[in-house]
């Protein structure tokens, strides 16, 4: 699915010199490479704060914190997502409450989100899937109808643009009050080990942000707020500099092999290519379809048996897993929830993809289908 050997043997040169540089240099912790990198990262999103962190995870937690979420307050996010969304929400007290998403886009329904709203809600987490911006101008009107704060999770969607009714055009996780990332290493801007980063335009927020990713403290041992040990090493800062420089270019391979997909696949009845909305690129961290009338494990299975690896993201609705279940949850409002986790599968989608590749994934996914 990620063929990161290749991808690090074409900027190899560039990254071993710049690790010897750090190991050299002996400063690992909150080094200059991680200053750099943050203060690129800014120019790159257009955004005012990028705190880097630990991992995507703890980027949604200190934004949580520090937005000033109480226990019992009720958050809104999607159902069809990475449990990682779910869980700080949980893990901070706060009251998950999921809803449906849009069947055609994978992204939070903004009716359902609307209609989730009570007088406990104080936030909603919409997730950019698989390198696509929700609907980000309908969320944030609703959100400032209802006093809610707004915690983009962008972790799929890193360079990928929305454009507003009025021609503004901005960066995912760069729209809500704060926006969150991850580097693991398969995403789009991935680093070589867990990473993070939180982003805000405002000033306030920043400073509450970094407080908190730093045991709550901005002097040595005079802690202000209540704080986490969350913070991204100088090693990893070094190759998300060097990466970031070939973001576009990455960008545009992903979107390179989106694009043969589509073509290869427009005319197949057993397949239902991702749908563009308008008013957002795609970045494509993954290449999703949705299958049509044929036994999706069953494709899987013969695509493994060629040597064409796939992925099925998710399975498992949240709100069906254990730890999140919820008699309050009718199943008639997760239908198109439920729908995808039984039909949607993840074709190869990779920076270093080439042509003869993707003739050949594409071959075998026709071959199934007609056999």
């Amino acid at each position: 699915m990620v063929n990161l050997v290749s991808q690090y043997e074409k900027i190899q040169t560039e990254v071993d010199q710049k690790i010897l540089e750090v190991v050299r240099s002996s400063q690992y912790i909150n080094g200059p490479e991680v200053k750099s990198f943050s203060e690129e990262l800014s120019r790159f999103l257009g955004v005012k704060h990028v705190i880097p962190c630990a991992n995507g995870t703890d980027a949604l937690q200190i934004a949580m914190m520090a937005l000033g979420l109480k226990p019992g307050d009720e958050v809104i996010t999607a159902s069809f997502t990475y449990i990682a969304t779910v869980e700080v929400i949980g893990l901070l007290g706060l009251v998950p409450v999921l809803v449906e998403v849009d069947s055609e886009t994978f992204n939070l329904d903004v009716n359902a989100f609307e209609a989730a709203i009570t007088e406990k809600t104080k936030a909603v987490v919409p997730v950019h899937l698989y390198g696509q911006c929700a609907n980000m101008e309908e969320i944030l009107r609703v959100a400032k109808k209802h006093d809610l704060k707004v915690i983009e999770d962008a972790a799929q969607a890193i360079d990928a643009t929305y454009t507003f009714s009025n021609g503004d055009a901005v960066k995912a996780g760069c729209m809500g009050d704060v926006g969150t990332t991850s580097f693991f290493p398969s995403k789009n801007l991935g680093c070589y080990g867990d990473g993070g980063a939180v982003f805000t335009n405002n000033d306030e927020l920043a400073i509450s942000i970094r407080q908190i990713a730093n045991h709550g403290q901005t002097v040595r041992y005079h802690h202000e707020n209540i704080g986490v040990n969350s913070r991204l090493d100088s090693l990893q800062a070094a190759v998300l500099r060097i990466k970031l420089g070939h973001l576009k270019e990455y960008t545009e391979a992903r979107q390179f092999a989106a694009a043969y997909y589509d073509e290869a696949f427009k005319n197949e009845t057993g397949l239902l290519t991702p749908k563009r909305d308008a008013k957002s690129s795609h970045v494509f961290h993954q290449y999703t379809i949705k299958t049509n009338g044929i036994d999706r494990n069953e494709m899987q299975n013969f695509l493994a048996s060629k040597n064409v690896p796939s992925m099925i993201y998710y399975p498992i609705p949240v709100h069906k897993q254990k730890a999140y279940m919820d008699e309050r949850y009718d199943a008639v409002d997760f239908s198109s929830t439920d729908a995808l986790c039984e039909n949607v599968i993840s074709l190869p989608m990779q920076t270093e993809l080439s042509e003869i590749q993707l003739e050949y994934i594409v071959s075998k996914v026709k071959e199934f289908l007609n056999k």
